[in-house]
């Protein structure tokens, strides 16, 4: 089980709600996934609109909404965006998205930081995504946010963790829960960021892209559960010398 903001949660993937063909084939992957929370731009949902594709194919009943700042450019539009969301009523959770470079989407880590304070102070339970930086890391716990989302690689890049040593300090030093998001591109990449110790991950692209979504999304079920009882199972040191698995006895040398 993991908690996040005192909130206990069965899976420790989630995932995001962007890019699917249509809102039953995202509705279909998320009940494969077995995902309890989903993110929500917070511009794309009208959460006082019964008509609403997206409502009505997932509803706040049956999953945790985290609204995500995406778009935000600097700390004034990022706190504006999640002003917004608990106004609508959609959550008082906030994926906190900072990203002023439109190429590459990485975080800007000083606003995300300045932004992150702010939001604490009024109530928010902030997820802030971040680069992989240990030291910034460290900053954004200390000023009372719930997780780390440290990206694996740049958003939508499918790269798997290009930043995996810098990841292995964060969950080293963190005292809350690590979720790797972003860049995660197959199953297998999942299962290595659980393996390392990472409580959770978050995934998108890689589900809503593909040929069969349900499929993939069933497969990244999978893999992080298995990922998560590697780690908990004690993964076994590597070595570089061979190592028989059946050593030998006397009766070769009689």
């Amino acid at each position: 089980m993991l908690t996040i903001a005192k909130r206990t949660f069965k899976s420790r993937l989630f995932l995001g709600t962007g890019k699917f063909s249509s809102a039953n084939v995202m509705k279909e992957s998320l009940q494969a996934s077995g995902s309890e929370m989903v993110t929500v731009a917070v511009r794309r949902v009208d959460i006082n609109n019964p008509q609403d594709d997206f409502l009505n194919a997932i509803s706040p009943k049956d999953y945790l909404f985290l609204p995500n700042t995406s778009g935000a450019r600097n700390a004034e539009e990022a706190i504006r965006i999640a002003r917004l969301g608990r106004a609508f009523g959609v959550s008082d959770w906030v994926k906190l998205e900072v990203t002023p470079e439109p190429n590459y989407l990485l975080p800007d880590g000083t606003e995300t930081l300045i932004a992150a304070r702010q939001l604490v102070k009024e109530g928010f339970k902030v997820l802030p995504y971040i680069n992989a930086d240990p030291i910034l890391a460290k900053h954004l716990e200390d000023a009372g946010c719930c997780t780390v989302m440290p990206l694996a690689a740049p958003i939508g890049t499918n790269k798997g963790l290009t930043t995996k040593d810098q990841i292995k300090i964060i969950i080293e030093q963190s005292t809350v829960p690590v979720v790797v998001d972003a860049g995660i591109g197959t199953p297998s990449h999942a299962s290595e960021a659980m393996e390392m110790g990472a409580d959770a991950v978050l995934v998108n692209t890689a589900i809503a892209v593909a040929q069969d979504p349900v499929k993939m999304a069933l497969a990244f079920k999978q893999a992080v559960m298995a990922g998560r009882l590697a780690f908990e199972s004690g993964i076994a040191n590597t070595v570089d010398t061979a190592q028989a698995s059946s050593p030998l006895t006397n009766f070769l040398r009689t």
